[in-house]
């Protein structure tokens, strides 16, 4: 086996990490349910939720991928007791990052494509009708679709087959910095608009009186629930990063990073969107429809729209790619880890799987807008959602968090030993019996709560 490639610097990991962690949730759910359920209130729910509920799982998904120096294809198979059955896990989680991509690089494209869109003028002087008129277009345009949709693709393998170091921890590190920059420029322009104040009062001070009016159970939910999908556990595209580090830093203090990281974005993202909803009188959407209609509506309005419209889907696309480079960089090391491919056979054999299982998310909303598969007005990318986010998610951060605590798995004193390798902050040891017994309930309690919202 040859020897495996390292991260040349610690930041890279913490930024390839955190961009596989930023994606789109951070940006069009997060802020969203944030203003709708108390603004700074339920934020502060959120975040007591991620320290109890995403970082222990974090910290075990990075220890089984440093300590098996293997990605999800082949970890479970080095570190499980002989005889014993967790490797049957390894194809389901190779699965769910297919199917996460199979939608993503749809919705990516829409974002590189809306940052030429914008450069381009096309919302310049539109009535709102019109606005939401572009997005219905190009949805329903099936070339369209398809040709942004290889565009993510061939830009994603193509930092992949730079290699490790130079490829993705490069390019991935500067879209990064990149991200940050814009965003705050965003920030400074939103805030100053007149008429802000009054969404960053929204945003900022704690409304514990909207908690009580939608209920705290319901609040409680959604923080539990973004604060558990929004680190993209269980599907091993963290663990992959573990398995390129080496033993010098303690993986709590590392996982705390990238959460803060990831935190940060969603929060900034927030201090973007309502300010300037607030200035021009709209009313902050969620999904795709606050993105592709509600904001650039609101561009519409400032003097400079197509600038500040452009670097907006900047951030958007930077924001997709560097989790779209994450998982690509998962998905390259099954192949290279279970048949020891090289990395070109790889890419060559993946550039044509993933574009074949991309079609039915690009032609879900044209050509086979027909195929409703969760009722009336869904979509195929609906259902490819559901299978990742209400299923494969929990079920395999489960996985991760029973192997590394029981004995029957890799177990507690295994994983204690590898997670607290090195200098920094220890995973500590009066949490055994949370992260035993009750970590798992809340888990499974999440997944029952996901099936019960979709259907019930």
């Amino acid at each position: 086996m040859e020897k495996r490639e390292k991260f040349s610097s610690r930041i890279g990991f913490i930024l390839i990490s955190a961009g596989c962690a930023i994606g789109l949730g951070n940006v069009w759910r997060f802020p969203f349910i944030a203003g709708q359920y108390g603004g700074a209130a339920f934020v502060l729910v959120y975040l007591f939720f991620l320290l109890i509920l995403g970082l222990p799982i974090m910290v075990m998904e990075y220890a089984v991928g440093r300590a098996s120096q293997r990605s999800i294809a082949v970890s479970f198979q080095k570190l499980e007791p002989s005889g014993s059955k967790w490797h049957w896990y390894s194809y389901f989680g190779m699965a769910g990052n297919y199917l996460l991509m199979m939608f993503y690089t749809t919705v990516a494209g829409w974002m590189i494509c809306y940052f030429f869109k914008m450069l381009k003028g096309d919302f310049v002087q539109k009535t709102p009708a019109q606005v939401g008129n572009i997005f219905g277009d190009m949805l329903s345009n099936p070339g369209t679709q398809i040709f942004w949709m290889l565009v993510v693709i061939i830009l994603g393998f193509l930092v992949c087959s730079l290699g490790l170091q130079k490829g993705v921890e490069k390019i991935t590190t500067i879209m990064m910095s990149c991200l940050f920059f814009v965003i705050i420029v965003l920030i400074i322009r939103s805030v100053t608009l007149s008429g802000a104040a009054k969404g960053l009062k929204f945003y900022l001070v704690p409304d514990f009186g909207a908690m009580k009016e939608h209920g705290i159970r319901t609040v409680i939910f959604a923080a539990m629930g973004q604060s558990f999908f929004t680190l993209s556990l269980g599907i091993g595209a963290i663990a992959i990063f573990g398995s390129y580090i080496d033993k010098s830093r303690r993986l709590t203090g590392e996982a705390i990073n990238v959460a803060v990281l990831d935190t940060l974005i969603a929060l900034m993202s927030g201090l973007v969107i309502f300010p300037a909803c607030s200035a021009f009188g709209v009313s902050p959407d969620s999904g795709p429809n606050l993105v592709f209609i509600t904001l650039p509506n609101v561009f519409n309005e400032m003097p400079g729209s197509r600038i500040w419209g452009a670097l907006f889907f900047l951030f958007m696309s930077f924001a997709a790619l560097s989790t779209i480079i994450a998982v690509f960089q998962n998905i390259l090391s099954f192949a290279q880890d279970l048949w020891g491919w090289s990395l070109k056979k790889s890419i060559i054999f993946n550039v044509i799987i993933i574009t074949i299982l991309s079609l039915p998310c690009a032609l879900g909303f044209n050509v086979w807008s027909f195929l409703q598969p969760l009722g009336a007005g869904s979509t195929i990318q609906d259902l490819e959602d559901f299978i990742v986010s209400n299923n494969i998610l929990p079920l395999g951060s489960l996985v991760y968090l029973l192997f590394c605590v029981t004995r029957y798995g890799w177990g507690w004193k295994n994983f204690k030993e590898e997670a607290n390798a090195g200098e920094g902050i220890k995973f500590p040891s009066w949490t055994r019996m949370y992260v035993t017994y009750i970590l798992p309930l809340i888990v499974i309690f999440i997944f029952v709560q996901g099936y019960i919202d979709k259907f019930f």
